[in-house]
This record gives structure tokens, sequence and C-alpha cells, in this order.
């Protein structure tokens, strides 16, 4: 036995000495207090201390990977975090090939892809919007002529803790051809790309006529020339039912498409980006009974909504989220058209508007409404209009622009303009449009080497919903290692008196190395949480946040 033993431990320590551990962690605690103005829920408020933590460990050795992740939900999640999240479990593991040489890679357990853009399918996880939509299976890439790329993917999709899996079977391949490599082609950048996936869902037994088999195509072009850029991908989805008033109408079953058109010029000190989409009854889910619910539960694809993301807390109140759904009932709606546009440029130094160390300026804008569509007689669905727009959901347009000073002074002015419909977007009928002003200013000076203050201040005017806000933060970095803030934003034009509410936090960080811990006191404004363009709603909280993260 002891023989055995030691040269167990003497080929570990081989393997070892050529192989490499990463290690990650990370914990996000909250303790729910009540105050004057902000309670918990009766029903979360037997447990006020929550927590989430991730614990991730990856080992390669040669063409090998190995990994795991678990995670832990006690006493509960956080609020407003999928229930299913509870106890300690493993959320994800696989083992990995790729062979760079042979131009193989093969992935067996949970992975994460994306095909294209996303809109047919991705698979990702965001723990601060709470998504994990992994998938465990099979995921095998190959490279041919390096010039081709192939995926071809099976399994089931995560939906909960643990190997808790969809009621399904995805399945999947993604092809992208750089057409100019082939060509041998310097001169300009050329590419294409197609993809399928399939879902396989047992039918319902109280409707057994639904499909087994719901498939989506997509393709794409991408062209590159000097500083000019344009791509395009078009997806196709089958019939699928329809789920609307937060129930399904099996007798209704409507396709889905959508459109996504990117282009631009960029060359230095100047830049123009234009993004538009137009889609229609696009959302894409493990699991038809999983259409509607509000954590990201067995989402196939992502759709963000297509406006610039702000910085400011109240430039974040009227959002406009993507609004891929088909619903005949609801305003007719049936997807959304319309895009956005980001231009950027920069005033040359010692110019006059560009002063010693000169001057940026960008101007974003975003129009987004509701696809023009007429019901079919027979009540089956709805045709909808290639280009025709139906009531306007959103718009905004914003001015910012960025100063520096001197070496150690520097500012930001922006201004932005919304139009937010909360009856198409939020389906809150006969509610008037918002018409919103925002005004923001920031700056930051450093002295004394490693040390710094950024002041915040914001404003937001409009005559409906809650009316008139305020806001500010105030920010001191004492080093490269320690950072205090003070923030705070107030509804003081709500008509509701009992409802001007202060949203104050303060707290502080140290960083070293790779490992930061904050902690933060103060309330939580409810509302839209967005992250990259995906939003979900978090309800009004107060109490101590803490949180944790490192790696090594």
């Amino acid at each position: 036995m002891k023989k055995i033993f030691f040269t167990v431990c003497g080929l570990l320590l081989f393997v070892g000495a050529k192989a490499q551990i990463r290690v990650g962690f990370e914990n996000n605690s909250q303790w729910y207090v009540d105050d004057k103005k902000i309670k918990i829920d009766s029903k979360e408020a037997d447990d006020r201390f929550r927590t989430n933590s991730y614990l991730k460990v990856d080992y390669d050795w040669k063409n090998w990977s190995f990994g795991a992740q678990v995670e832990g939900y006690e006493p509960k999640a956080l609020l407003n975090y999928s229930p299913e999240y509870k106890g300690f479990d493993i959320g994800t593991l696989y083992a990995r090939y790729n062979n760079r040489e042979l131009g193989l890679d093969v992935t067996a357990g949970h992975f994460y892809d994306q095909f294209g853009s996303g809109l047919l399918f991705r698979s990702w996880e965001d723990r601060q919007l709470g998504v994990n939509n992994a998938i465990l299976g099979l995921n095998v890439k190959y490279s041919l002529l390096d010039h081709i790329d192939f995926t071809v993917l099976g399994g089931k999709q995560r939906i909960g803790m643990g190997f808790d899996l969809a009621n399904s079977f995805i399945v999947g391949g993604d092809v992208n051809v750089d057409l100019s490599g082939l060509m041998e082609n310097d001169a300009w950048d050329w590419s294409a790309g197609f993809s399928y996936l399939g879902r396989i869902e047992n039918s319902h037994a109280y409707n057994k006529d639904l499909d087994k088999m719901t498939n989506g195509y997509s393709a794409r072009m991408n062209f590159g020339k000097g500083g000019f850029y344009i791509g395009a991908e078009y997806v196709l989805k089958d019939k699928d039912v329809l789920y609307e008033l937060k129930r399904f109408n099996y007798k209704v079953n409507q396709a889905g498409n959508a459109l996504l058109i990117n282009t631009g010029y960029s060359q230095k000190g100047l830049a123009l980006d234009v993004n538009l989409r137009r889609m229609e009854n696009m959302s894409f889910y493990s699991e038809r009974t999983f259409q509607g619910n509000e954590y990201f539960k067995g989402t196939l694809n992502y759709i963000p909504g297509l406006t610039k993301q702000y910085d400011y807390s109240l430039q974040n109140i009227y959002v406009y989220q993507a609004q891929p759904n088909f619903d005949m009932n609801m305003f007719g709606k049936l997807g959304e058209i319309g895009g956005q546009f980001d231009f950027y440029y920069e005033f040359e130094k010692g110019s006059t508007l560009g002063g010693e160390y000169g001057t940026n300026v960008v101007v974003n804008g975003s129009y987004w409404a509701g696809v023009k569509n007429t019901k079919k007689k027979d009540g089956s669905g709805t045709n909808g209009e290639f280009l025709g727009f139906a009531e306007k959901a959103y718009s905004d347009l914003g001015l910012e622009v960025r100063k520096k000073w001197t070496k150690n002074w520097s500012s930001i002015f922006m201004y932005l303009n919304q139009y937010y419909n909360p009856q198409s977007l939020e389906d809150k009928r006969g509610l008037d449009s918002y018409k919103i002003n925002i005004a923001s200013f920031e700056t930051t000076y450093q002295f004394l080497e490693n040390k710094s203050v950024r002041l915040e201040a914001q404003h937001l005017w409009t005559k409906e919903d809650k009316k008139n806000w305020v806001g500010g933060t105030l920010e001191f970095a004492y080093n490269a290692n320690w950072a205090l803030f003070v923030s705070d934003i107030y509804n003081y034009g709500n008509d509701d008196k009992d409802a001007r509410i202060h949203y104050y936090n303060a707290g502080a960080s140290y960083t070293k190395g790779t490992t930061r811990i904050s902690a933060s006191y103060g309330r939580q404004r409810g509302g839209l949480l967005c992250v990259g363009g995906v939003c979900r709603i978090v309800s009004e909280a107060a109490g101590l946040t803490f949180g944790i993260t490192t790696s090594f």
C-alpha cells in the first residue's frame, strides 16, 4: 500500500509540475433591514441575511482542462434571484480537450457558446443578473484550413441548481468562413456564417398537436475595408405557440424572424456606428412554459436592448427593454423595429475647442417602435409589415463631452432626452408617455500621486410619472488600495410626499492584487436592473451589503 501511495504521489507531483490550477471565488452578502421608508416583503422577512457564493476551480494540463463551479445560496439567495437557487451544489462541471495544431476543441459537460450575435443562440453566465444558461452535453469545434470554423453541439440546458435540466434536448451547428483569408486578399475583410438550432420537446399531454421539434436558422455576412464596415444577420424561427396575457394560446402558431444590421466608419479621432434591428416573435426557450418568467430561466437566445448603456443612476430609471414578443391582445404587439447610432469626435490637442489636452464629444440616439401589423381573419396570428412602424415605444438623444483641463483634472458633461411609452413597454393602459430630460456632471481630480476625488451630480426633469429627481456621488480614493464613497438620489418632485425617498448609500472598498473587498450600507431603488442591455426587475430594499472577489 505504501508503495502504491508514494507512486501515486510521485505521479501527481510530476503532473502538477507541468499543470496550472486557477481558482476564483466570489461572495455577495446582504443583511436586509426595515426603516421608516422601506420594508422588506413579509414573505421574505424571516431570512434577513442572505448570500450568493461561487467557487470556480480550473485545472489545465497540456491540451486538457477540467473545471467545476460550486455555488451556494444560504440561507437563501439574495432578493430578486430565482427561488430555485438554494443550498450548496455543483453548478457546472466540464472536461475539455483543445489541440490547436489539430484545430480540434471538444468540451464534455457544461459549456457556454454563442452563434453569431446571439439572436438565435447564446448560453452564458451573469451573476449580477442571476443568469446561468449553460448547456450540459457535448460541444465540438473544428478549424479547417485556418479559415473555416465548425461547431456542433447537443445537450440539455441548466435551469436551476446542480443538475436541474430542462425537459428538452438542444441540438445545433454553426460554421464561420473567412472568405478574404481563403482568397488570400488582405485588402479587405469578408466573412460569412450560418447557424442552426433545434429544440426537441415533448408535447404537453393536454395538447398533443404541438410539434416536438422547433427549428431556428440564421445567416450572416460581414465586410470591412479601411475604416468602413458593415454586417448583417437574418434569423428565422419555426412556428411556436403564443404566450399572451400570462397564459398560453395554443390555437395560435406564429413564426419568428429577426434582421440585425451593424454598419459604421472609424478613423483617428472620428467614428460613427449604427445598429438597426427588426424582429417579431423571437423569444426562444428550452421549454415553452418558461415564456414570461422573470428570471431568464430557459432562455436560449440573447436579445439586449439596443440603446447606449448609461453610467449614471438617473439615466437608468426609464430604460428601454427589447420587445421580441408577440401578443395579439396587448395593443397588437408583434415585436420591435428601430435602431441606435453613436457618433464620436475628438477635437485635436492645441485647437480652439481641443485645448491643451483635447476634447472628446459623443452624440448618441435611438428610436424604437412596434412592428405595424394586422390580425389574420381566422384569428391564427398577425401579418406584420416588414418596414411598418407602429406606435412609438422609446427614443433617446444624448450629448456627452469629455474634457481634460490639466494633467490631474478632467470632467464629463452629459445631457440626455428620453421618450418612454409605459403603455407599450409595460402594458400599462391609459397612461401618457413620459418625456424626460437629464443633465449630468462629473469631475475627477488627482493629487499627491495616488489620491483622487470624484464628484458626480445629476438632475432629472419630467412632468409625468414620479416627476423630478436629483442625485449625486462623492468618491475618494485614498490610494491604490482604499476607496470611500457616498451617494444619494432623491425623488423630490413626487406628488406623493410619502414616496419622496432618499436612496442613499455609503461604503468602502479595498483592493490588493486580484482581491477586492467591499462593504456598503443604504437603500436600493426598485425598478429595472440592467447589465449589457439585459434587464430584470428588482424590488426596493435597505440594508448592509458585503462582497469579496479573489482569484489565484
